[in-house]
């Protein structure tokens, strides 16, 4: 009989796709799970009310272009700066490389406290911002700094090992043909980076929109101003209720879930006309 299906020469699937299950079951599906019978507990009237109300809307508009707006600013600097670690050697080189990862080591109520203080109108950035008339803590802006800070280790950890296999031949070959460095940046380089800046905008993208810790202290929460949606949570989970955090922690969930499956659809896509190329 003609086998349709051919095995793997490696052993072991059974029981790694087993544990891989296990593993999404119980630490992903079941608690994403409880979420939804939570929120299932208001009727669709109460659900609306509760997600269309005019602070909810505002923290989510908030949470939403923020996030945005940190993760395309961490795709241009930490494109500069996993280019600079990879393509040139300079003294502190190895200092600066280590220093890249401090914000997955620190704790993020840190992170928030000394932001604030040095974006503060008493801060050592921010009075030299405030006779400009620019406020950075407490505002939008202060959030986007933070996620700035927390999501900038995602794109230069992506970034940087695509730099470190791509071969200099190409580039060298293209030059003694007597291409442009623009040109070569847009044919040769752009496309082979490409997928992994589109990883690291959906890791930092959905690192922030989910931030807390180094946001809380640095926004001020002002509600329709400068609330976000974990805290608009936290405040619900405060006050007991408990049917209206889960609704809205479900419609984040949702949007986040779209979102990152756009980012994915379109890197998919990505890679494949870059393979047929």
């Amino acid at each position: 009989m003609k086998q349709f299906k051919q095995r793997s020469i490696l052993p072991g699937f059974g029981l790694t796709m087993g544990f891989t299950l296990l593993y999404l079951g119980l630490i992903v599906l079941i608690p994403l799970s409880t979420v939804i019978l939570k929120a299932a507990g208001s009727t669709w009237q109460e659900f609306l009310a509760t997600v269309t109300a005019a602070r909810v809307i505002a923290s989510f508009r908030v949470s939403l272009l923020t996030s945005l707006a940190a993760a395309l600013i961490n795709v241009v600097f930490g494109f500069i700066v996993a280019w600079v670690l990879v393509r040139y050697t300079f003294p502190g080189k190895r200092l600066i490389d280590g220093l890249i990862d401090l914000p997955f080591a620190l704790p993020t109520a840190v992170a928030g406290i000394a932001l604030t203080s040095i974006y503060s109108q008493n801060g050592w950035i921010g009075r030299l911002f405030d006779p400009l008339g620019v406020k950075i803590a407490f505002t939008p802006l202060g959030i986007v700094i933070a996620l700035v800070f927390i999501g900038l280790p995602f794109v230069v950890r992506t970034v940087q090992p695509v730099l470190q296999e791509l071969q200099s031949d190409v580039e060298e070959a293209a030059v003694l043909m007597g291409a442009k460095r623009r040109l070569i940046f847009r044919k040769v380089l752009f496309p082979e980076l490409l997928p992994a800046l589109i990883t690291g905008f959906a890791l930092a993208f959905s690192r922030a929109i989910g931030e807390y810790g180094s946001v809380v202290f640095i926004s001020g929460n002002m509600p329709m101003r400068t609330e976000i949606v974990p805290l608009l949570i936290m405040t619900k989970l405060e006050q007991f209720d408990y049917v209206g955090a889960t609704a809205i922690a479900l419609v984040m969930l949702l949007i986040s879930f779209l979102l990152l499956l756009v980012i994915n659809l379109l890197q998919w896509r990505t890679h494949r006309r870059l393979t047929a190329e």
